[in-house]
């Protein structure tokens, strides 16, 4: 059986000495409403009392009720200082100074917003002295399911080594609110988006398949294409040595 009060009591130490080794006064991390942004605060917040949840809604209509309401409630529910940043303007004053240089992709325009998030969590952690904590958790890195140069980026990552399912199980450990654990991962980067939906395998199937290795032959397909196309994210840029 997971203990998860020495689990929790090892990731906090582990923040803290990197809070302590890099002489940051405090944290910020991003804020979705989701199931993992919310693990992160709850970490973090147990290591650094001075942790910043920045939330920003950025394009999608889920940004502005569904996820903003949960986000608020985590805030509220475990002391995290909420702050919003509205990013849907810039979203789209960006797409319109790109239209004449190019025709985005749809892929492309979506991973816009990560990146811009991702500029608005730096800003602030320069600003202030803050590290940067990531979001992603294990299952999303196998299957490179996250934006390179978006969320992909963090100075730290206090749940990497976690499946889906294990997160789930720690939210439930620490009385998460409902919404959080109850509805569809998305990375709300469109209407209707959900990570199941886009991936085509659900998370339980990706989860065995890290944890005893066993799938349908059709999951297997899905699972190791999305593994093998996203090999880039999960390594350093190549840098010329002569």
């Amino acid at each position: 059986m997971r203990d998860y009060v020495i689990e929790t009591d090892k990731r906090v130490e582990f923040i803290r000495g990197l809070l302590k080794d890099s002489g940051a006064r405090g944290i910020v991390f991003g804020n979705s409403g989701g199931k993992d942004s919310a693990l992160v605060g709850i970490l973090c917040k147990l290591a650094c009392d001075d942790t910043v949840g920045l939330i920003m809604p950025c394009g999608s209509a889920r940004n502005y009720k569904e996820d903003l309401s949960d986000a608020l409630k985590l805030a509220e529910q475990y002391g995290i200082e909420p702050r919003t940043v509205d990013l849907g303007k810039v979203l789209e004053t960006f797409r319109e100074a790109l239209s004449p240089a190019v025709d985005l992709t749809v892929a492309s325009a979506a991973n816009i917003a990560p990146r811009l998030r991702m500029t608005a969590l730096y800003a602030v952690a320069a600003s202030e002295g803050r590290l940067v904590a990531g979001t992603g958790n294990r299952s999303e890195g196998y299957m490179g399911y996250f934006t390179k140069w978006g969320d992909g980026a963090y100075d730290f990552n206090p749940i990497a080594d976690l499946t889906v399912t294990e997160v789930y199980g720690f939210l439930r450990h620490f009385g998460a609110p409902a919404g959080i654990i109850e509805k569809a991962p998305s990375a709300g980067l469109f209407d209707g988006q959900t990570d199941e939906g886009e991936m085509g395998v659900t998370y339980m199937s990706i989860d065995e398949f890290l944890i005893s290795g066993k799938c349908t032959p059709e999951e297997m397909e899905i699972i190791e294409r999305y593994h093998r196309a996203s090999e880039h994210k999960r390594r350093q840029p190549h840098s010329y040595g002569g």
